[in-house]
């Protein structure tokens, strides 16, 4: 009987391609609070900073979770250009589970803490200037489109290829999201049928969407590093771009105001305004 050795832990072999040894390693800290990689910062002697995402085993989960680390590494590459320092830079990848490192993420790391765990307040004037600083950097963000060939959808195309309208993405993925209660026997407000037929019933709103914005998707305050001291705070960092897609941008309010109302948010969408982005249609269109 043969004897296979176990697997090298993926971390070693991700620095080792990055021709990163021992005696290069500051420190390495296990990050928490993801919910789906694992998470890893990484400091080097020479003062880089870097984060390691890698991805769980392939186990049960849901639909549209198939390789989000593809998501991710195309939120990062197509919002850097736009979002200014918050975003972080890539600094390796690779997508494919079956190269010899397994798939992985590298990208620099950003200063400061999840915003719920510094607490802004207005008092000192950072909540209402984080918000609308916020806003400048989602509406820039949203003005980034993606490839017209490509469609709309998630990169991962965990559903088939992207979609050529915002309708038949958005309904791929509620689809899904209907699938997965009924196998995981969720409990929801109303029965999955009457939920479809809603869904149905409102679709050709969605054909006002002409253009395949780029979307966080998860822009609650813990994926929002703010920095510096009371009363000169700023965003330090947007992270955890792995459920992102390329879609209608209305979609981030949900996040950006949980169990709120983003039209009430006056910072925020000052912010957002000032960035200038025509945000469900196509550059060039009338509307």
């Amino acid at each position: 009987m043969s004897y296979q050795a176990p697997a090298a832990p993926p971390l070693p072999r991700i620095l080792d391609a990055l021709g990163v040894g021992e005696r290069d390693i500051a420190a390495i800290v296990p990050l928490t609070g993801g919910t789906h990689n694992t998470v890893t910062r990484v400091t080097l002697t020479d003062g880089r900073d870097w984060v390691v995402k890698t991805p769980p085993p392939h186990t049960a989960a849901l639909r549209y979770e198939r390789d989000l680390l593809v998501n991710e590494v195309a939120f990062y590459t197509a919002a850097a250009p736009a979002g200014g320092p918050a975003i972080p830079r890539i600094v390796r990848s690779e997508t494919d589970p079956a190269a010899p490192t397994g798939a992985y993420l590298v990208m620099t790391a950003r200063p400061g803490r999840p915003w719920p765990e510094v607490a802004p307040t207005a008092d000192d004037g950072d909540e209402p200037r984080l918000r609308a600083e916020l806003g400048r950097i989602v509406g820039q963000l949203h003005g980034v489109t993606g490839v017209a060939t490509s469609g709309f959808g998630y990169p991962a195309e965990p559903f088939g290829p992207l979609a050529p309208t915002w309708r038949t993405a958005f309904t791929a993925m509620t689809e899904a999201v209907l699938a997965d209660a009924e196998t995981y026997r969720a409990r929801l407000p109303h029965p999955v049928g009457d939920i479809r037929t809603a869904l149905a019933g409102a679709a050709p709103v969605l054909d006002e969407v002409t253009r395949p914005a780029l979307v966080h998707f998860d822009l609650w305050p813990g994926n929002l590093l703010v920095t510096g001291e009371a009363g000169a705070r700023t965003i330090g960092g947007v992270i955890d771009g792995e459920r992102m897609f390329w879609g209608d941008p209305v979609a981030d309010f949900v996040s950006l105001a949980l169990f709120g109302d983003i039209e009430r948010d006056r910072d925020f969408l000052a912010g957002y305004a000032g960035a200038g982005v025509s945000s469900r249609t196509r550059p060039g269109s009338d509307d």
